[in-house]
């Protein structure tokens, strides 16, 4: 298992601003699809938490599971590398948690989301600009990470403004699956 703690910024945007962006910094030839696949206990006990629980398939052969936890400043984030048939046994049968990490639940899937991605370096951290498509519904996001909370939201804020962005409150990728209502 690895740890670390995800220091991100976000801000949903439209189409037009993403394909600006993606052209702006020459990322068009850049996208790359990861696909999520999100879990919670049937009553959602792990969101009524704030934690996230999914498995990512970031390119083939490359799948792992994230449990997500909540602190002041970002997410710890414990990761375990899986392969393709665990992979696919836990999304068709659920799991328990505690096979990977420390916490007894059984959990089952609430639903997938692609994001199709692009990153560029930008001051201390990393930029993304993200297409999401999940149920039918596709949204837009930019995304930074950093290392230093304080530092990398007066950079973020300054880059939606530099680029004509309205600050508007994100809405994280698991809440989309969750709450969707069918």
């Amino acid at each position: 298992m690895t740890m670390n703690t995800e220091i991100e910024f976000k801000c949903p945007i439209n189409e037009k601003q993403y394909n600006r962006l993606v052209k702006d910094f020459e990322l068009e030839n850049n996208v790359f699809k990861q696909t999520n696949y999100y879990f919670d206990t049937e009553d959602k006990q792990f969101q009524k938490e704030g934690t996230v629980l999914r498995i990512r398939h970031k390119h083939p052969n490359h799948f792992k599971v994230t449990l997500k936890t909540k602190t002041p400043q970002g997410a710890l984030e414990s990761h375990v590398f899986l392969n393709q048939n665990q992979t696919e046994n836990m999304i068709q049968n659920g799991f328990n948690v505690k096979d990977y990490f420390d916490i007894d639940r059984n959990v089952i899937l609430f639903g997938r989301l692609d994001n199709y991605r692009v990153s560029t370096p930008y001051k201390d951290g990393e930029l993304f600009f993200d297409k999401v498509e999940y149920f039918g519904h596709v949204d837009f996001e930019v995304e930074y990470e950093v290392d230093n909370y304080e530092q990398g939201k007066n950079d973020f804020y300054e880059f939606l403004a530099s680029n004509n962005i309205e600050v508007k409150p994100p809405l994280r990728k698991s809440n989309r699956i969750l709450n969707y209502k069918k």
